[in-house]
Parts: structure tokens; C-alpha cells; sequence
């Protein structure tokens, strides 16, 4: 059986209700948990672009990706690994001001991460790191060692190809002189 490996789609659809819904349903009937989402206007007029994560392998995620793009408003999908991608994600985490306080450590931690102090009040200190998702996790982690997390989360995942253009642009640009 192959490894599974997290996986990134990205799928451009028309700005239409429900296109998600019929997305995540592929995923449902084949049993795989979506591991994040995030959901944007893309640099297309009237396209949107939804970014999946997914652990999976290689075989799934090909079935799963040709399953979307037979969806009448998806205009293209594709798979990615981790290596064909500029990712980015932000994390925010609500820290104990007391512990902050009490604990010079942590505003090492906070600065060895490269991460941002961006609210002090008397109760909570509200950091924020943008980075790779082993970066996010990896502050939570040295952070809540001290016990200090009040809250914590994480967004999506966006990501952006290593080529110029959407990878879409080109297919767009066949389909129009094929028309």
C-alpha cells in the first residue's frame, strides 16, 4: 500500500453557490478528511480558487482530482506536493499575559519564531506568525510548554504555484481560441 503523503489541490471554479459543497461531497463518498481550506477570489476575473489539503495517496488524490474537475462549474483542478508550492498559513495564539510576564522565555520564543506581538492588554497577548505549517505548529508547541496558550488557531493554507500565471490561465486561454 502507498504512503500517504499531504497533498494540496487547487480548484477554480465560477463564483457559483454551492460548488463547494459538491467539492467536499468527492472527498466525503471517498473518505478523505479535508485538512484545510481556503476559499478566495483568484487573479482571474470571475474565478475563484479554493486550496484543499488532504492526506492521501498519490492514486486518491489523482481519482478524487479528475472526480472535481468533471463538476459542471469547476473549471480546472490539479494536485500539488508541498515542493511545488509557495505555501503560507498564519497562526494566532492567545497567550496568559501573567505567564507572559512571569516567564522572560516566552518572549524569546516568540522572537527566536520571528513572530509578531500584535495586542498586550491586562488579561491576553495576541501573537501572530506567518510561515510554513511546520513553523505555525512548531511555535504552538514551544509555547504551550510553558502553559501560557489560552487559544489557538490556525488558518487555511493558501499557495500559489512556482510558475508566472494560474496554471489555470493557459487552459482558459485553450478552451477560448478552441470555441
Amino acid at each position: 500500500m502507498e504512503e500517504k503523503k499531504l497533498y494540496t489541490l487547487l480548484v477554480y471554479s465560477e463564483n457559483i453557490a454551492g460548488v463547494l459543497n459538491q467539492i467536499t461531497a468527492v472527498f466525503t463518498r471517498r473518505q478523505v478528511n479535508i485538512e484545510s481550506l481556503n476559499v478566495s477570489a483568484s487573479s482571474i476575473p470571475g474565478v475563484h480558487k479554493y486550496t484543499f489539503t488532504a492526506w492521501s495517496d498519490e492514486d486518491q488524490i489523482v481519482k478524487i482530482t479528475r472526480q472535481i474537475e468533471k463538476k459542471i462549474d469547476v473549471v480546472k483542478a490539479n494536485y500539488f506536493t508541498d515542493d511545488q508550492l509557495f505555501i503560507r498559513e498564519t497562526g494566532l495564539y492567545k497567550l496568559s499575559t501573567d505567564m507572559v510576564l512571569s516567564e522572560p522565555e516566552v518572549s524569546k520564543v516568540v522572537r527566536r519564531f520571528d513572530a509578531s506581538i500584535t495586542e498586550v492588554n491586562p488579561t491576553y497577548v495576541i501573537v501572530m506568525k506567518n510561515g510554513k505549517t511546520d513553523e505555525i505548529i512548531s511555535l504552538y508547541r514551544a509555547l504551550d510548554a510553558f502553559g501560557c496558550v489560552l487559544q489557538y488557531t490556525r488558518s487555511g493554507r493558501i499557495a500559489v504555484t512556482r510558475g508566472t500565471q494560474e496554471q489555470v490561465s493557459e487552459f482558459l486561454k485553450l478552451r477560448e481560441e478552441n470555441q
